[in-house]
């Protein structure tokens, strides 16, 4: 890992972990087990800086890859402070038939930090 990227890393590694802990408790919240949905960790992304167009700061992005090289999810740092991360999940709902769960989402900043599931409904 670049030097510069290491560094935006590690400002803000405690808080993409406790988004990491955030997006579990949402899975499993859903009534899927720990075992079921292994999320990666905010350690096993590939970063990089990316220029923000609406403040021309840079943002730290990292890329979740799976073991055929499709991405599987994103975590986005941006350098107010302010978040937004989405891991897929790609399987139907534990509990509800008619149900699909595509990702799951989390947002906000060092003192807030929203999550939520993204369903889409089964065809019929």
């Amino acid at each position: 890992m670049d030097e510069t990227i290491a560094v935006r890393f590690f400002k803000i590694e405690q808080l993409a972990n406790s988004v990491h802990k955030r997006l579990c408790e949402e899975v499993i919240k859903l009534g899927f087990s720990k075992s079921e949905i292994l999320l990666k960790s905010p350690e096993e992304a590939s970063y990089r800086l990316e220029r923000d167009p609406s403040n021309s700061e840079f943002s730290l992005v990292g890329d979740w890859m799976n073991e055929q090289g499709s991405r599987l999810g994103t975590l986005l740092f941006h350098a107010d402070g302010s978040f937004f991360v989405e891991h897929d999940i790609v399987l139907p709902h534990p509990t509800k038939p008619d149900w699909f769960v595509e990702a799951v989402n989390a947002w906000g900043n060092d003192a807030v930090i929203k999550a939520e599931p993204r369903l889409l409904a089964v065809p019929k």
